[in-house]
């Protein structure tokens, strides 16, 4: 068993490391709200620090759930970020939804430190946080990557490494891109069934079948349809994700014309106030819209 740091106790850390605490590793957590990190370790038994450095002291492997780049520099960098406690051949395990930029720019830091540097953005919402059933794609070196993954399989459905660092990013920018497409797809097939009187439940019993099956629709078609969305993977955080795919397809030359548009319809829905809706509310928006 592993010593870990577990640093950001939000919705999908909180059950990550409750998930490497029940696989037997010993676990240390930092999160920015102490009494939330206090909470934890009672909880599972763990050890909770105040500053990333404290928690990261000692330990085989850190982890890090955090909210942007900024974030992720201010848990890495610094007096008492996570690379000062840590010793050399320890692995640090970027499970945040980050640039590919900042992911190469802290590797580098990394690297001159004698620390191993594994980028793992995960995909699979609160309830595969909480279920243990993540997908984890994951960018670093074999070895790196090779030592990570028996620890990462605590909460990681299907943990594969698609490169060298900076590739478990650029997989997760993927990932949103083809989520944001299939999102606006099935509101608009929603809409179109409503407006024509068709049963939706009965439409999504017959389609999901077939090839316009999806995650998505077998998942939120029916708190589309009672017009929920108090729950799930927030637009503002869609957008800020977006923003990341947009800003990489422009420094490679790739065209994302319809991540774009569906970018500024995720604006309209911030305009709604929905900023902490989850992203399936694109329909709420169509709606609106007629």
């Amino acid at each position: 068993m592993a010593t870990v740091a577990f640093l950001g106790l939000g919705v999908m850390g909180y059950p990550m490391a409750g998930h490497l605490a029940a696989a037997e590793h010993s676990v240390t957590v930092f999160n920015r709200t102490p009494a939330k990190a206090q909470t934890w370790a009672d909880t599972h038994k763990g050890a909770a620090q105040p500053t990333p450095r404290e928690a990261a002291a000692g330990c085989d492997f850190v982890m890090a759930c955090v909210g942007n780049d900024e974030d992720l520099r201010s848990v890495c960098l610094g007096e008492d970020g996570a690379f000062s406690g840590m010793s050399k051949g320890s692995i640090f395990v970027d499970h945040t939804t980050v640039s590919a930029k900042v992911t190469r720019e802290l590797a580098s830091v990394a690297a001159e430190m004698g620390i191993g540097y594994v980028d793992a953005p995960v995909s699979g919402g609160q309830a595969g946080a909480e279920n243990g059933v993540l997908s984890v794609m994951c960018g670093g070196s074999d070895a790196d990557y090779a030592a990570a993954k028996p620890v990462m399989q605590a909460y990681g459905k299907i943990v594969k490494r698609l490169g060298e660092v900076g590739a478990g990013q650029t997989a997760k920018m993927c990932n949103q891109i083809a989520i944001a497409g299939l999102v606006q797809g099935l509101s608009e097939a929603l809409h179109l069934a409503e407006k024509s009187g068709l049963d939706g439940e009965a439409l999504v019993d017959v389609i999901s079948g077939g090839a316009a099956g999806s995650w998505q629709m077998v998942n939120r078609h029916k708190t589309m349809l009672a017009d929920h969305y108090e729950h799930g993977f927030a637009v503002d955080w869609m957008r800020k994700d977006l923003a990341i795919c947009l800003e990489a397809g422009d420094d490679v030359g790739a065209s994302l014309p319809v991540t774009a548009l569906v970018d500024q319809f995720y604006k309209d829905v911030q305009k709604m106030g929905g900023g902490r809706w989850d992203t399936s509310s694109l329909l709420k928006r169509l709606k609106a819209f007629d």
